[in-house]
């Protein structure tokens, strides 16, 4: 153990590796976080009709039974 710590490297590498373990705790906890948002889009996909409403209508830019859509002509540059 005192060769470790006294060693050439001994210290720094110790630091080293701390730091990469509260790096990588750091990554695990926001994988975690974005892993139990994925698992809430899931199940509302899965079970709430008017969350698959809306990512229908944002993302597929689609439109309900009834609706209607209107398309403008942009104005052309006047010389």
């Amino acid at each position: 153990m005192v060769l470790i710590i006294i060693g050439a490297n001994g210290v720094r590498d110790l630091n080293t590796m701390k730091q990469e373990l509260i790096d990588l705790r750091a990554k695990n906890e926001v994988l975690q976080q974005k892993n139990i948002e994925m698992h809430r889009r899931i199940k509302r996909l899965k079970e709430d009709p008017e969350f698959i409403e809306n990512i229908a209508r944002q993302e597929l830019k689609m439109i309900g039974k009834d609706e209607i859509v209107f398309k403008f002509k942009k104005n052309e540059k006047r010389e």
